[in-house]
């Protein structure tokens, strides 16, 4: 996924708390947002490390 598409998530969910009033809710949904996509970055590159020592 792009960075752009995650820009758009975390605009859709700020709008959506901000009419229903659940900021809390959306700084948690974007930490958390944030922490799986670190999650993922960091185990492609394992991944990739992986892959280029077993050739």
């Amino acid at each position: 996924m792009k960075n752009s598409l995650y820009t758009f998530y975390f605009i859709v969910l700020g709008i959506v708390s901000f009419f229903t009033r659940e900021i809390v809710t959306f700084v948690m949904l974007g930490a958390i947002l944030i922490a799986l996509t670190n999650i993922h970055t960091t185990l492609k590159q394992i991944l990739k490390v992986n892959q280029d020592k077993d050739k």
